[in-house]
């Protein structure tokens, strides 16, 4: 039973195909984290919500035109990576191009699911095509179950919303980390995700010439595959030390979120995290900050904050920073 629906987006043929199949225009509308070799027979991967990552290969590509994609999720046995296919179709019309999208494959009880997600993130695309960026998305704001790797997604989520705004004139302000400023904390931030990630077995290939929230996504997207891919069991080397894997999976929250901060306190920026997600990382950061690694991390001691206040201020209060709003 296929899902088959049609909008206009105020952008030519050629943008809107970006928009659909680029990593760094998708993550402006429908995914967190975005693999693709866009190419007949090339693979991609699509973390759409934190702990929900669509998979397929491409099966017919016209710039411009049309792509045809096998569709399916990680993990789920009744539609696996590339058993459906969803075909993009992109004719001009008046005022900017027609977008239809095609799913067949589906059951009934598959179809309806997907409706409603498509129907979303169909809006959300039209949504960033008028403005050149949808905004954080709900969907993606408190996954269920949170765990390590759901948080980590979510929170890569909320960093790099506010890394899209960062300019290449903001790269110099000082940010609250006072040995660094935000370019000094980008490669801060591309450190402890390829140590991270490396320790799950990612490869990276890191260009600090590229805009920041680009070069950021684009090293967190294979660490998070490759902690995906190997779970949380066990332990996990970091340097010279062994670390169990829960622990070094958990830091990545706590990198994103506290830096998400940091980095929207220096350039005024907004950090849009829900309050349980929030609540997850503050109970991460109580679990893995130990006194005596405050310095080790860069952390001063903890500065007070009323029990009252919402878990990102006594997260950023609990790191040693002065939890003043962002701008």
């Amino acid at each position: 039973m296929p899902f088959d629906k049609t909008v206009v987006v105020p952008l030519d043929p050629d943008a809107t195909f970006d928009l659909v199949t680029r990593p760094d225009r998708l993550r402006r509308w429908q995914t967190v984290a975005a693999r693709v070799d866009l190419q007949a027979g090339g693979e991609y991967r699509w973390t759409v919500v934190p702990g929900h990552s669509a998979a397929g290969t491409f099966r017919e590509v016209v710039p411009g035109q049309r792509v045809v994609f096998g569709w399916g999720w990680e993990g789920d046995e009744e539609l696996p990576p590339g058993s459906s296919t969803v075909t993009v179709t992109l004719t001009p019309t008046a005022g900017g191009t027609e977008v239809r999208l095609v799913h067949d494959g589906l059951t009934a009880e598959q179809a309806a699911r997907h409706a409603e997600g498509w129907n979303h993130y169909l809006d959300r695309l039209v949504a960033a095509a008028q403005t050149s960026d949808a905004g954080p998305d709900d969907w993606a704001a408190a996954p269920d179950p949170l765990d390590e790797l759901s948080s980590a997604e979510a929170t890569l989520a909320v960093v790099q919303h506010v890394l899209r705004g960062v300019t290449a004139d903001d790269m110099s302000r000082q940010t609250p980390c006072t040995e660094f400023t935000v370019s000094q904390l980008a490669d801060h931030l591309a450190g402890s995700i390829t140590s991270l990630g490396g320790a799950a077995g990612a490869t990276f290939d890191d260009d600090p010439g590229k805009p920041v929230e680009a070069r950021i996504a684009d090293l967190a997207q294979p660490a998070l595959e490759a902690w995906r891919n190997r779970g949380v069991d066990g332990t996990v080397t970091l340097g010279t030390n062994s670390f169990p894997a829960t622990l070094a999976a958990g830091i990545l929250s706590i990198e994103f979120l506290v830096h998400a901060w940091d980095f929207a306190a220096a350039t005024g920026g907004d950090v849009a995290v829900s309050e349980p997600l929030a609540e997850y990382v503050l109970a991460l950061a109580h679990k893995i900050i130990s006194p005596e690694g405050r310095k080790t991390v860069g952390f001063d001691d903890p500065v007070p904050a009323p029990h009252t206040s919402d878990a990102v201020t006594r997260l950023i209060a609990y790191t040693g920073r002065h939890p003043v709003p962002a701008a």
